[in-house]
């Protein structure tokens, strides 16, 4: 494991602590010790899992939810408690808020995603590879489609392979561009357009792999990225493996951050929850499943606008365990614009709270095991509680300054990007990324994250209100 992450992370936990003594308050002690207690109850488990070397039974786990419930809302009671304190309350509870949220994310994904990074090259070929069936669905991706499939072609893979274009209606050169690889083993299907979900649904049909990889009409997949998923297989409870998905188009500072974004925000937590079995998105720029797993959920699903969170969720709710692997590459393009990032992500978060509210039984019914005590809650507290945080944080360091706390307000803000940076590296080193995409990491604090947690509660509100949501999508530039 490289020294430079170990020394990121030790930091990363010192600044935490450290601040416990800066702010000799009570209640931060109070915020400090719940938060490590309820991450520390997640850790043991881990430990558990890591020193029998299997997974526990996910259909009788019995980790209290509630405990994370009551750790997500604490940190507000206190808040509001503090607010009617004095001049400088919103402040101390604005940072209570935050701390608390800071602390258990690190406290848990920290010590997971190092010891993922320890035992990720470990895992042996297996003595036989399954045969594989990869579907790439494809809806006017004449720009990129060609490069999709040469990349698969060339994948390494000792095993049976085969290769499915489903064009799903396009209007473009899309089918004609597929179908001169024809040639060299991969198979076009054609069908009237239907979305994504349908074009995935007919690719099954003539599917004959006993392991079915998705792949975006505009990715490219590493040359060993097939035998890294299937490399996590060989643990018979494992029934899909989801792969480390990187932005390739790094040419302007809004693609560098959702680069940064997806190192730290995405891949960090996978790794993390890698550790437990409970990876709640196989994303389908690059993801595979066991074929009987798909026809014994039903399928893919079209009451969603994210079919690759939906397919997951109805995964693990069937008792299975879900991967992730960093060795298994694949390269997507990110949105060049705030216009269409802002429509991909429309699509994203409308998708999320879709699948959320479809499969909220798995908030109250304990027999989903980690999903139950640790998925669902977790992703509440990303999309829901942190957004609303963030406008609680802006709204309080405006009153501070006006109130003449701007020293304490700097303070704060000094404090919660040196975390942010030192995560930022940590995350970068366990990837073996780019170092100079760093010194984007204050924009996680103010600019870009502002941007995203306005976004999610456009969608949170979209969804809550039963508004008419459609599939929206960014711009190909090839």
């Amino acid at each position: 494991m490289p020294r430079g992450a170990i020394l990121a992370a030790s930091l990363a936990l010192a600044v935490l602590v450290a601040v416990c003594f800066l702010m000799p308050h009570p209640l931060v002690f109070l915020s400090f010790f719940l938060a490590a207690v309820t991450a520390a109850s997640f850790l043991a488990l881990a430990v558990v899992r890591i020193r029998r070397g299997r997974f526990p039974s996910i259909a009788k786990f019995r980790h209290p939810s509630l405990l994370l419930v009551l750790f997500i809302s604490t940190p507000f009671v206190f808040g509001a408690i503090l607010l009617l304190r004095g001049p400088y309350s919103p402040v101390l509870a604005v940072l209570l808020v935050g701390l608390t949220f800071t602390f258990f994310y690190n406290f848990l994904t920290i010590p997971l995603a190092l010891h993922h990074k320890s035992r990720e090259g470990k895992f042996q070929e297996p003595p036989a590879y399954p045969s594989l069936s990869i579907l790439v669905p494809a809806y006017n991706e004449e720009k990129c489609i060609a490069r999709t499939i040469e990349a698969l072609v060339e994948a390494y893979y000792p095993g049976k392979k085969e290769i499915i274009v489903i064009d799903d209606g396009s209007t473009d050169r899309t089918h004609e561009i597929a179908r001169s690889y024809s040639d060299r083993g991969v198979k076009v299907l054609r069908r009237p357009n239907g979305g994504k979900t349908a074009a995935l649904n007919y690719g099954q049909l003539f599917a004959s792999g006993e392991i079915v990889v998705t792949v975006d009409a505009d990715s490219l997949i590493g040359r060993r990225a097939l035998v890294e998923l299937v490399k996590r297989f060989q643990d018979p409870q494992v029934n899909a493996v989801c792969g480390n998905v990187k932005v390739l188009n790094r040419t302007n500072p809004l693609t560098k951050c959702q680069a940064l974004e997806y190192i730290v925000s995405i891949n960090v937590v996978r790794r993390a929850f890698d550790a437990l079995g409970a990876v709640t998105v196989v994303p389908g720029v690059l993801g595979a499943f066991r074929r009987r797993t798909i026809h014994g959920g039903g399928l893919y699903d079209k009451d969603t606008l994210t079919e690759d969170f939906d397919i997951t969720i109805k995964t693990l709710k069937q008792g299975s365990i879900v991967q992730a692997s960093s060795h298994a590459l694949a390269y997507t393009e990110a949105p060049n614009t705030t216009r269409d990032l802002y429509r991909q992500r429309l699509r994203w978060y409308r998708g999320n709270f879709q699948t959320m509210w479809k499969h909220r039984d798995a908030f109250v019914n304990p027999r989903f095991g980690f999903l139950y005590s640790l998925g669902f809650p977790f992703a509440l507290l990303s999309m829901v509680f942190i957004p609303f945080a963030g406008l609680v944080v802006i709204a309080s360091a405006i009153l501070s300054i006006l109130g003449g706390a701007a020293m304490q307000v700097l303070l704060f803000l000094v404090f919660f990007t040196l975390t942010q940076f030192l995560l930022s590296i940590l995350s970068i080193q366990l990837d073996g990324e780019d170092m100079k995409l760093a010194i984007y990491a204050p924009l996680f604090v103010f600019g870009y994250k502002q941007f995203i947690d306005l976004v999610i509660i456009r969608c949170l509100l979209d969804v809550t209100l039963k508004r008419k949501v459609t599939w929206t999508r960014a711009r190909r530039l090839g």
